[in-house]
């Protein structure tokens, strides 16, 4: 008589290692496959929930609310989340790279239920262990919902908000010591008062507030000229505000001003315009190349007009030149007429650069929209096109 035939005998599953139920798990095809799988056992179960709620894509609204709740009820799972990503626009991606935050302007309100914001609330408040957060609202749905964030004592390391910037955002990034990376959409130092107990909640951060902040991505200059000074800051992307001509010249002395006050030197800089001119940029560049905190150890500068004269050209290179470190630029080349089209007039252009630059390894050529790469490998020039233009800032 066989074991499984005799009277009272229970059949049990030979446990398995911790790595196998790993190695099971991490081959399986669907998020729907791992949920059926984490019924099979205690040991399945274990792995199973961990592959499940490590990271979370939040974008259809009635799935949101629902993990959201299960999450608010369940600690043992909301524990297990440490990346979280809320996605609330019209877009079809499912990425959660700081590049989805390019939404057009005449985006669909969204409508969402009331229930939508209180319950995304309650899981946060419970996602205890969650390091990496990203929400992200197209353009015409309300962000004035920052108050999601008040009672979270997370500790982020990457934080891409879409949210408007006011006194819950601010209260909340003053509790922020481990945040290394940071994109806002907005920012507001003039946004509403409401008094609490006598004394009016601070637009402002805290002077001790993020000590390890290294990144910063904002849209305007004055959240750089803000949250810059005293901070760490090795990476900053940031946008000009102005546009008339005194008035930004004006907006980037103060710029350098503040700027030259991270307790770090910066690697990469990216400075975007509404418009782009020849006169400008090169004041730009005259103003970067001032300071030792932009000059000594940057990898990244971008975005400055090429110059399209050849004694310009050569002030312009003139310039680079004392950027020790730098490997990678993007360069304007919208107003050249004809524009370079050819992949050999990419390289030409790039190899007549490193002639006076020649720590230079990439150059991103910028024409209207398009952009084009050339890299140079082994002295070897090539025109990449699988290159995602919208991080390389990020990588310098």
């Amino acid at each position: 008589m066989s074991h499984s035939s005799r009277p009272g005998y229970v059949f049990e599953y030979m446990a398995l290692t911790l790595e196998a139920y790993r190695n099971i798990v991490n081959h399986l095809g669907s998020r729907r496959d791992i949920a059926t799988l984490c019924r099979v056992s205690k040991g399945f179960q274990y792995v199973c929930e961990r592959a499940l709620y490590n990271t979370l894509y939040f974008r259809e609204i009635g799935d949101t609310i629902a993990i959201c709740n299960t999450l608010a009820k369940q600690p043992r799972l909301s524990i297990l989340v440490d990346a979280l990503t809320i996605n609330i626009s019209d877009t079809d991606s499912d990425s959660d790279d700081d590049s989805v935050h390019d939404i057009e302007d005449d985006s669909p309100t969204i409508p969402l239920p009331d229930v939508y914001w209180p319950t995304v609330s309650s899981a946060l408040q419970k996602a205890k262990r969650l390091r990496y957060l990203n929400i992200h609202i197209n353009q015409n749905t309300d962000k004035a919902v920052a108050w999601i964030l008040d009672g979270c004592t997370f500790r982020l390391r990457r934080f891409h908000c879409d949210l408007d910037w006011d006194f819950h955002l601010v209260k909340f990034l003053n509790t922020q010591v481990d945040l290394n990376d940071l994109y806002i959409l907005d920012y507001n130092e003039t946004c509403s008062v409401t008094i609490t107990n006598n004394q009016p909640p601070s637009p402002f951060l805290n002077v001790n507030s993020l000590p390890n902040l290294a990144t910063l991505e904002c849209t305007f200059s004055e959240a750089a000229i803000a949250i810059v000074p005293g901070r760490p800051i090795t990476h900053l992307k940031a946008c000009f505000s102005r546009s008339d001509i005194c008035e930004k010249r004006e907006e980037m002395t103060l710029f350098f001003l503040k700027i030259k006050l991270s307790t770090r030197p910066l690697r990469s800089l990216h400075i975007a315009d509404s418009t782009y001119s020849e006169v400008f940029s090169m004041e730009l560049l005259s103003s970067i190349v001032s300071y030792k905190t932009t000059t000594s150890e940057l990898r990244y500068i971008g975005t400055l007009v090429l110059p399209i004269m050849g004694k310009e050209r050569l002030h312009f290179y003139g310039l680079l030149m004392r950027f020790p470190r730098v490997e990678c630029i993007e360069v304007e080349i919208s107003e050249w007429v004809p524009a370079p089209a050819s992949p050999p007039a990419f390289r030409a252009l790039a190899s007549e650069m490193r002639l006076y630059t020649p720590s230079v390894t990439r150059v991103v050529f910028v024409n209207e929209f398009d952009r084009t790469v050339v890299n140079v490998i082994d002295g070897i020039y090539r025109v990449e096109t699988d290159v995602n233009t919208d991080l390389l800032w990020r990588e310098g």
